[in-house]
């Protein structure tokens, strides 16, 4: 077995990365890209490789030599790569691809040797590498019929956007026998590039091959094996993330915070939203509307003030709409005039930071800074509030799931009013509490008796909207709402965002469903996760779940070993404001049953104690 591999293309859209190099030499981890293939193909067993090098192709042939771990190297110049495209690379690597069964694949992949290893292992003679479709993936599509095979390529701009579920994309690794390769693609390759011209791409004649014989090339699905192909900037940073090294792994994928709909095999325990809401019959209606949605303008804040009122049955004037929780935040501390602010950690890191005016007072929770209180939380926030002049209260509370009482917030709020004080509310979990245990206080009637109140929710974590970005500030402060507002950009809600808005009164009822599915949901999620061993749970009123670590294990290689074993993504702790001296706690979001158990399965493996043999000897010594 041989391995052909095209790398002569330029890579203009890698911008300052391709500059002095080709896109074969761009380095991911400090290893090139074609150093990573033919790491692979050494490793599978392959007998020589032909590269096809054109732009600063001496920079490759430096590089490789003529030969890469005693296996040989040969070289193709295709000297027109500026203006043909990779089918006139491959038809000048004719005579070489002619000489054996062959792996031909493209230089700027990065990608499992797993998949190497399954082509050789696959039983058809000629095989695809192909991956099941997602709506980031660019390219060209394959249809496969029964037993596998290729039925049709499908190029970018034929690809029906309204049957999505039968493409796969092709990984640009293919297995071909000589048989094939001489028979079938090179007379076609001949005739291609004599009839149309070298400016094409090589899959053009296996599309055409693909459409005479449906009996040839078979596609091999990958099985969650990671892969991408670098075009651009952000491919690349793509692929720094899906191929850090095991100890960084983590670390790259929380520092995205977010957009992990580009890695669609990960399980995101990490940031919390509802997976039971928005329910398909919304889902359906918003997509309906997106097309138009998308080419007109959102309407001015004060509409969306008035959309945000109407949701909470409050008046409009005592309503601000934020791009998410977190813009309002950084607004109100910008404004807000407090000389104190008082916050209990751990918490929502926001509140730390974004009160750049005033002196901000931490203090660790009630009990030993997990645990829920169980009579003397009050006391704990009464005493702050006696301290500063702007007391936080995230209740629930992130990421403990502590929660005072319906009758403890309102007792808070009649102190602060009689003291002069202000209390920030932070309602974001409060929908996921037991109701006889706390209920929200966003409405008309509490503005009203608590004036200096300012009650802030994250539709966007309790609604399931995170890629809307809507959040909510309430009170009943006049002249506080002004100063806010003055700090918020006119068109801060897209429209998406404001349609959600507009409709959300219809779907009302199914908010609530799913609410208490999530409570139950979390009850039994404790439960599973109370029953494992080397694992504390602290009971939570929100849809996320605290645990102690209780193994000696560090809370960074727990969360590091789910992550590159079972890919699941947790939060973890540690040095976190709060948890100085506790030992390591991860916080897990409460998705549905099916994912759940997932969850549960990998902590079961991460946690088991890991049993170390010693030597013959010694053990015979012992016994």
């Amino acid at each position: 077995m041989q391995a052909l591999i095209l790398a002569a293309g330029v890579g203009r859209r890698l911008g300052r990365l391709t500059r002095d190099r080709t896109k074969c030499m761009v380095e991911v981890h400090g290893r090139t890209l074609l150093e990573r293939s033919l790491d692979a193909l050494v490793a599978n067993g392959v007998e020589r490789v032909t590269i096809v090098v054109g732009h600063r192709g001496q920079g490759v042939r430096d590089a490789v030599g003529h030969e890469y771990r005693g296996v040989p190297v040969t070289y193709v110049e295709n000297a027109d790569h500026a203006t043909t495209n990779n089918i006139h690379s491959l038809y000048l690597a004719a005579e070489e691809l002619a000489k054996d069964d062959t792996l031909l694949l493209e230089s700027d992949l990065i990608f499992e040797p797993q998949i190497i290893e399954r082509l050789l292992a696959h039983p058809s003679p000629d095989v695809a590498a192909v991956a099941a479709y997602e709506p980031w993936m660019d390219g060209t599509m394959v249809t496969l019929g029964r037993d596998g095979v290729v039925e049709a390529f499908v190029p970018k701009h034929l690809v029906d956007g309204s049957a999505m579920g039968q493409y796969f994309k092709t990984v640009n690794i293919y297995k071909l026998s000589r048989e094939f390769i001489k028979n079938r693609y090179l007379p076609f390759l001949e005739a291609y590039v004599r009839s149309v011209g070298p400016n094409d791409y090589y899959e053009q004649v296996l599309r055409v091959i693909a459409g005479l014989d449906h009996h040839g090339l078979v596609g091999m699905p990958l099985e969650g094996e990671a892969w991408y192909e670098i075009d651009d900037v952000q491919d690349h940073q793509i692929a720094e993330t899906l191929f850090a090294p095991a100890e960084d792994r983590y670390h790259h994928y929380l520092r995205r915070h977010g957009g992990f709909w580009r890695f669609p095999g990960l399980l995101d325990f990490c940031y919390l939203v509802n997976p039971y809401f928005p329910t398909p019959a919304l889902r359906e209606e918003l997509a309906r509307s997106f097309p138009r949605l998308l080419g007109e303008y959102p309407s001015s804040a004060t509409v969306q003030n008035h959309l945000a009122a109407k949701m909470f049955g409050g008046e409009p004037e005592c309503f601000l709409v934020g791009n998410g929780a977190a813009e309002l935040i950084a607004a109100l501390g910008e404004v807000v005039g407090a000389r104190t602010v008082g916050v209990t950690v751990p918490t929502f890191e926001e509140y730390v930071k974004r009160f750049p005016h005033a002196q901000v007072v931490t203090v660790r929770g009630p009990g030993d800074g997990a645990d829920v209180g169980t009579g003397s939380s009050l006391e704990h926030y009464t005493h702050l509030l006696d301290w500063v002049d702007l007391l936080v209260l995230v209740n629930p509370d992130n990421p403990t799931g502590r929660c005072l009482r319906t009758e403890e917030v309102l007792s808070l709020l009649d102190r602060a009013d009689a003291t002069g004080k202000r209390v920030l509310l932070d309602e974001s979990f409060v929908d996921f509490a037991d109701p006889d245990h706390c209920t929200s206080l966003l409405t008309q009637e509490v503005l009203d008796a608590h004036p200096s109140a300012v009650v802030i929710k994250s539709i966007s974590k309790s609604y399931g909207v995170p890629g809307a970005r809507l959040g909510v500030l309430a009170t009943r402060d006049a002249d506080l709402v002004a100063r806010v507002a003055r700090r918020l950009p006119v068109w801060n809600i897209n429209s998406v965002g404001e349609y959600f808005l507009q409709v959300i009164g219809h779907h009302q009822a199914d908010y609530v469903d799913a609410c208490g599915r999530i409570r139950a949901e979390r009850d039994h999620l404790v439960e599973r996760l109370s029953a494992l061993d080397g694992l504390r749970v602290v009971p939570s009123q929100a849809n996320f779940v605290l645990c102690e670590v209780t193994t000696g294990a560090s809370g960074a290689d727990v969360a590091a070993r789910l992550l590159n074993e079972h890919c699941v993504l947790v939060k973890d702790c540690t040095g976190k404001p709060g948890f100085e001296g506790l030992g390591p706690h991860l916080r897990v979001a409460v998705r549905d049953r099916a994912d759940n158990e997932v969850l549960v399965h990998a902590l079961e493996s991460v946690l088991a104690p890991t049993v170390v043999l010693a030597p013959p000897a010694v053990r015979a010594a012992a016994g």
